[in-house]
């Protein structure tokens, strides 16, 4: 989802795989930070805080939803699962809400593979994602300091999944974003795994343990590799705006939940 909140990924470059290169590096085989979302109630508030507000707080895509803080409506854990809903309803000005969770402060990472298993919403003008953002913006606003987007779907296009990351050299206000998308069977109906592998070399990204995406570190400073700082995770679900809102709002698609199973963060183990 782009930082600062200005993100249509309406014009993604397609980046090959690349299967040729062997590395070195190699990941813990426990996670070193998860959530399995075993305890019914709101999400875990040592592992998972909130961003709030709307576009009327200055940021936003002009997306519709207010994020809401700790409300059991929008964000809730029952059954082993994580539910992220957005609902139509008025509050603040706007007529949804739903719910953008963070772990700013409660785990921040630098390297690492990166698990979520999801399944997204139906419904045209949801968009869904699970990404990453750096903690402590250290080149600057964004994208100088980059994105990390581990997967986003828009649900106008109902199996398609983006995999894709922002730098100051590399995003979609100069025409030079590096994503991909692909297909994926049942997305809004079933669980899939979505991964990324961080290194100081590259970060690759993964669906159900199949490689999609490669993003290889270039040598060229932080214009096009500002993965060297910690970065943190945010779960959210948004409702339309400049890119999930481009085919209009099904209204009778709400409520509308992204399901999440579990987190799981692995070290690198020789970074």
């Amino acid at each position: 989802m782009m930082s600062f909140w200005i993100l249509p990924l309406i014009s993604i470059l397609s980046v090959n795989p690349d299967s040729t290169q062997i590395s070195a590096y190699k990941f813990a085989a426990t996670p070193i930070w998860r959530d399995e979302f075993d305890k019914d109630g709101l999400p875990d508030s040592e592992k998972w805080g909130y961003d709030v507000g709307s576009k009327y707080n200055g940021w936003g895509n002009h997306e519709l939803q207010y994020y809401t803080d700790a409300n059991l409506k929008n964000a809730y854990v029952a059954d082993g699962i994580l539910n992220i809903t957005a609902i139509k309803e008025q509050h603040e000005g706007l007529n949804y809400t739903s719910a953008r969770l963070v772990s700013k402060d409660k785990g921040d990472f630098l390297y690492g593979r990166f698990v979520v298993r999801a399944k997204v919403p139906k419904g045209r003008g949801t968009w869904a994602a699970a990404w990453m953002l750096p903690t402590d913006w250290v080149y600057g606003n964004w994208p100088h300091s980059g994105e990390i987007d581990i997967m986003e779907h828009v649900g106008y296009d109902e199996d398609a999944i983006h995999v894709t990351v922002h730098t100051k050299d590399y995003n979609h206000t100069i025409g030079t974003q590096k994503g991909v998308m692909k297909r994926v069977e049942h997305a809004t109906t079933a669980f899939h795994e979505y991964r990324i592998d961080w290194t100081p070399e590259y970060i690759r990204g993964f669906v159900d343990d199949v490689q999609i995406y490669n993003f290889p570190n270039e040598g060229k400073g932080s214009a096009v590799w500002p993965f060297d700082k910690r970065f943190h995770l945010l779960l959210n679900l948004a409702i339309g705006g400049d890119w999930g809102g481009v085919k209009g709002v099904d209204v009778i698609a709400f409520p509308a939940t992204m399901q999440v199973d579990y987190v799981r963060v692995y070290n690198l183990l020789n970074p």
